[in-house]
Parts: C-alpha cells; sequence; structure tokens
C-alpha cells in the first residue's frame, strides 16, 4: 500500500510564499515496497549533500547547521521510509521542512535558491488521479474513494441512505409512491449526505449505477464536481478495486479533455494576439496579473531570474543564485488569481516550456 500527502492548494500557495537565504527542494522517486527503500534513502542522503554543498554561500554556519539536522533528522526517521509511494518531496528552509509522499512518478534532482521549486507538486495538485465514485441503486449508496496506485476504499459517510426502501418507505406520505419519484427523492438523500461530507469541491465524482439511477441522481446533484459516470446496472456486489478499475479511464479522460480544451482555447485566441509561448513576454505578463491560463512544462529547468517588479527574464546557469524561471511564472499566475496546468512538454502546443493566453489582448 502506497501512503500519500498530496498538497491542497491552500499548502501549495504557502509553499509559494516561503523566501528564506536558502530554500532546498528535493524530489526522488520512492516505492511503496519495503524491502526496496534502500535504494531512494541512499539516493536521498546524496541529494541531501549536494543541497548543503549549494546552500553554503547562501547561510551562515549557524543556519546551515539548523537545515543539516532537519534534512538529515529525515533520514534517520526509519518508520517514515517505510510508509512511501512512488516520489518524495522535501522542502526546507534553516527552520522548518515540509514532506510530501507522491502518487506520480517525478524525477530526482535538486534546487537550492530564495525559493522553492513547485511546479512537481503542481503536477500532483492538477493531476492527482484521486476522485470519488457514488455507487446508487435500489439497494445500496455507498461512497468509494480511488486514487493513483493506491488501492481503492469504501467511506463510511454519515447519515447515507441504506438502500431507497429503508430511505423512502411508504409510510411517509411526503414521498411519491412511483418508483421514479421514490429514486429521485433517494438520491437527494444521497445528495444531502454527500454535501456534508465531500467539504473539496476540487476532487472530482463520479456516479456509477444504472442508467435510471444516474439520471436521477444527476437531476438532484447539488455539487460542481461531477465528471463522469459508470453505467453499469450489476455493481452491488463489486469490491473497491472493481470500481475503481471502472473509474480509472473516466479520470484519465476528464484530465485528457482539460488540456484538450485549453489547447483548443490556445489555437484559437493566437489569431487574436491573446497567447504567447515566450517565456519572456510571459513572465512580464505573469507580474501583471495578465494571464488567464498556463500550461507548464513540469519537467524542465529553464534557470535564471525574474525581476520582482518588471517581470524582466534574466536568463542564466543553474545555481544558488538562480531558480526555475518556468516555475515562478506559474507562481505568480496563481498569486494573480490565473489557472494553471503543470503537465508533459508534449501536451504543450509546438512543445515549448509553457503555453499562456492573456485575459485580453496584448
Amino acid at each position: 500500500m502506497q501512503h500519500v500527502d498530496i498538497p491542497s492548494m491552500t499548502d501549495f500557495n504557502k509553499l509559494r510564499e516561503v523566501r528564506a537565504d536558502a530554500c532546498v527542494s528535493i524530489y526522488l522517486p520512492t516505492t511503496p515496497i519495503t524491502s526496496e527503500i534502500g535504494a531512494s534513502k541512499i539516493e536521498y542522503a546524496n541529494q541531501v549533500k549536494e543541497a548543503l554543498a549549494q546552500s553554503q554561500s547562501l547561510t551562515d554556519k549557524r543556519r546551515l547547521a539548523a537545515m543539516e539536522n532537519l534534512l538529515t533528522g529525515l533520514s534517520d526517521y526509519e518508520e517514515f521510509w517505510l510508509k512511501q509511494a512512488r516520489s518524495l518531496a522535501v522542502l526546507a528552509t534553516p527552520d522548518h521542512i515540509w514532506t510530501f509522499r507522491l502518487a506520480n512518478r517525478l524525477k530526482s534532482f535538486v534546487e537550492v535558491a530564495d525559493r522553492f521549486m513547485l511546479s512537481p507538486l503542481l503536477r500532483s495538485i492538477t493531476f492527482a488521479h484521486t476522485a470519488h465514485v457514488v455507487v446508487i441503486s435500489e439497494s445500496t449508496a455507498r461512497l468509494i474513494e480511488i486514487a493513483n496506485d493506491i488501492e481503492p476504499f469504501e467511506v463510511k459517510v454519515p447519515d447515507m441512505p441504506k438502500n431507497m426502501n429503508s430511505a423512502t418507505g411508504t409510510g411517509n406520505e411526503k414521498i411519491s409512491s412511483n418508483t421514479a419519484g421514490r429514486l429521485t427523492q433517494y438520491c437527494r438523500l444521497v445528495d444531502s449526505a454527500l454535501r456534508r461530507y465531500l467539504t473539496r469541491s476540487d476532487i472530482p465524482l463520479i456516479v456509477a449505477g444504472s442508467d435510471a439511477a444516474i439520471n436521477a441522481f444527476r437531476s438532484v446533484y447539488s455539487g460542481s464536481n461531477l465528471i463522469g459516470e459508470i453505467v453499469n446496472a450489476g455493481l452491488d456486489r463489486a469490491n473497491p478495486t472493481e470500481i475503481g478499475d471502472l473509474a480509472r479511464p473516466v479520470l484519465d479522460r476528464y484530465y485528457e479533455r482539460q488540456v484538450a480544451d485549453i489547447r483548443s482555447r490556445f489555437e484559437h485566441l493566437t489569431n487574436e494576439g491573446r497567447t504567447t509561448t515566450d517565456i519572456a513576454l510571459a513572465a512580464r505578463a505573469a507580474t501583471f496579473g495578465q494571464i488567464d491560463t498556463l500550461l507548464a512544462d513540469m519537467d524542465e529547468m529553464v534557470h535564471g531570474t525574474v525581476d520582482e517588479k518588471t517581470g524582466a527574464v534574466t536568463f542564466g546557469k543553474e545555481g544558488p543564485d538562480t531558480y526555475n524561471v518556468v516555475d515562478e511564472i506559474a507562481s505568480r499566475v496563481l498569486a494573480n488569481g490565473g489557472h494553471v496546468l503543470a503537465v508533459r512538454k508534449s501536451d504543450i502546443p509546438n512543445n515549448q516550456s509553457l503555453a499562456a493566453i492573456f485575459r485580453f489582448r496584448m
């Protein structure tokens, strides 16, 4: 079993605002297989040495020692290493350390600057491969939680109706006696229970059941995160793993639609002068809140700096005085209320490092 702690957007925004004399960003692939975690521990130890070497010119000996204590302390935390997922993110300053175990596979790298490198975390947030599936039939109503490469499980939702008969018994005169009316009222009670439990609107919801059950649920569901359906009337006895197998293709298609929609919009707005793939232009636009949507390559490192006031880009070599320019652009887009998707280069028009859609013509 994998142990995952995907950061929320609130977590991400707090990390995005961190500035310090030395901000260490470490990412490495790991494994949920306990007997094979030794290689990851060795890789992490080597990354810590590299990070500390890069930090020597950025902070004093006292603060360097404090950060070393935080980073090496994690190496010695045996229980932590026995509960891993597919990747590990470690972010540290001399004052604090954050760790995130991630379900997606990331490349190994280290960066030290005055801010964190966060685009790999953004990928985990925007494409978390986490969803809920509400399974509805006359005989049962249940909620299944799924996440990437983690065994799906049933969630106990307070006040969730057990079945249609118990929820809409004929003793209640207010409930229609016809089957369609009872099914709609049943789904309304399911929606009421889910509304109190599903407090994060950014986690997709999939509805599974017969055509009639799906249509009834869609007609009363009050949330905005319903992304698709699994039409299958025989899921009463299906276990969470079987339901997860049916749900993942629905989730994959949802993410593909998101990227495809942005690419289509990009192509349409290019003729209106409202797009760019130029890093320098995107940096200036992001600084002044002019970018509505950004596709950013989560893997590529473009070293340099971005002026805090003007957005002017100075490209440079990797080192403690530079950081990932594309990552900084993404942070500024988010700070100004824009939408960012961290994707692969092949998802970006013309295989560029980024693609930006402006709020208005530049």
